[in-house]
């Protein structure tokens, strides 16, 4: 703006983000398979170690009846077992996590465009979190709107389909490196009575 000239007045909305993300269909969709793929990883994770603690107890109950060399071969066939498996463990477990983070973040790019559509719509020039505000009178509050408003625009989010963990996950090509006017926080905060 140059020297001297008036910034134009501000007209103020509102928008309570975690309302948003608590009623968006795509955010609690993106939730839910989030949470039902680390329950997966959980228990899988559970049945390997459970199996590698069978396999050490039957080596220990084997051992007096063992060549050196044959209880050698057994021990470290064991370990590369669980050094291999701890391997796909961390890599299922970063792709998980890399799923999540893109899903959210088409997410909060569809949240911001939503946001700004629904504030040129309404003459608003300056929107603010609800956090921010102590108080204001509903006809600021763009909230509902925004929300209704998101989920006709984005219903659903693909989410990137499970790895196996075998080969390394790819690298999160498009993890946001700034923060956005939007944020996507990472669980929808409690309903308000």
């Amino acid at each position: 703006m140059p020297a001297g000239q008036q910034p134009p007045a501000a007209v103020i909305g509102i928008v309570d983000i975690p309302e948003v993300q608590r009623v968006s269909s795509a955010f609690n969709q993106v939730r839910e398979e989030i949470e039902r793929r680390r329950t997966r990883l959980n228990d899988d994770l559970q049945r390997e170690q459970n199996t590698w603690r069978d396999q050490q107890q039957a080596l220990a109950g084997e051992r007096a009846g063992l060549q050196a060399e044959v209880l050698r071969l057994r021990e470290r066939e064991l370990q590369d077992r669980i050094t291999d498996s701890q391997r796909i463990f961390r890599n299922r477990s970063q792709a998980i996590e890399q799923s999540a983070q893109a899903a959210l973040v088409e997410i909060e790019q569809g949240l911001g465009t939503v946001i700004r559509q629904v504030a040129q719509s309404r003459s608003v020039n300056l929107v603010l979190p609800r956090p921010l505000v102590i108080m204001n009178e509903p006809p600021f509050d763009l909230t509902e709107e925004i929300a209704q408003q998101f989920n006709r625009v984005l219903p659903r989010v693909t989410i990137p389909a499970e790895s196996d963990g075998r080969a390394p996950p790819p690298a999160a090509a498009n993890a946001p490196a700034t923060p956005r006017a939007a944020p996507a926080a990472p669980a929808p905060a409690a309903p308000r009575r």
